[in-house]
């Protein structure tokens, strides 16, 4: 194709249906277009006739990449729980609660050694590579995650296991190990996040990242900048979070007490 194409804003659409052609790989789809739009700011940044970039912005068919807007509730987790014990895989819910309390990811939950705890934080090295480099999580020691640690050193353990999170045989998980035992549970428990038009998606461990945001958020009252320092998400992203789970909710609270307070009011006064 001749490179002069490329500067036709009307290459946008036909870069549209070209992922649309591969709708049935949608995750596929989208790295194409990722990779497209590497290549012409490539060709712009090396002067080789590209003047835009008619790939840029175009939205993602894959939904499972965007989950900001999933948490795991109460309800949920309870659930999880439950169903935990009935399959006899109590272990699991150790690692969903420390999931909650810290947001760490699955390769740093069964990599997290009692030698990365401190008085007053939890921090770790992060395994996954963000643009480029290893992120240090420094996580704050709030007094639930104190009181879950405290209980998991009381787990049996192989000798010469430091891990918080151990299995059945007191030995550390691996990720795929871990991982693959929590779907289990999940899919028996059916936790399943609903979108507003009725699809439905199963809930992801790393969805609990979302939980502990809104910890931060709701218990510790950090500010939307404080919460996406120790998240490394974008205060944008920690601000929607807070939009449908943190203030949403206090606003539904607020106006129930009140009704509460206008109920019993009127109660009093019909007794007078």
């Amino acid at each position: 194709m001749p490179v002069g194409v490329w500067n036709d804003s009307r290459m946008t659409a036909k870069v549209v249906a070209w992922r649309n052609s591969r709708k049935d790989t949608p995750r596929t789809a989208d790295i194409g277009v990722t990779v497209l739009v590497a290549l012409l700011k490539w060709a712009r940044l090396m002067g080789r006739g590209i003047a835009i970039n008619v790939a840029a912005d175009i939205p993602q068919l894959y939904k499972g990449a965007q989950r900001e807007e999933i948490v795991w509730t109460e309800d949920d987790m309870q659930a999880f729980a439950e169903k935990a014990i009935e399959l006899e895989r109590e272990h699991i819910i150790d690692g969903l609660w420390l999931a909650a309390l810290t947001g760490l990811r699955r390769a740093d939950l069964v990599t997290l050694t009692f030698d990365h705890i401190g008085e007053f934080a939890v921090t770790k090295t992060a395994l996954k590579k963000s643009k480029g480099r290893r992120r240090r999580a420094t996580i704050p020691m709030t007094p639930a995650l104190e009181a879950l640690l405290a209980e998991l050193r009381g787990r049996q353990r192989a000798e010469g296991v430091d891990t918080v999170l151990v299995n059945s045989f007191g030995r550390p998980w691996s990720g795929d190990g871990f991982g693959g035992s929590f779907n289990r549970v999940r899919d028996e428990a059916d936790i399943k996040h609903v979108e507003e038009d009725g699809t439905e998606r199963m809930k992801h461990l790393h969805d609990l990242r979302g939980t502990f945001c809104t910890m931060l958020l709701a218990e510790c009252e950090l500010t939307d900048r404080e919460a996406a320092d120790i998240m490394a998400w974008s205060p944008d992203r920690v601000a929607h979070i807070r939009k449908t789970y943190v203030d949403g909710s206090r606003v539904v609270v607020a106006i129930g007490a009140r009704i509460a307070g206008r109920s019993r009011a009127k109660h009093g006064a019909k007794q007078r």
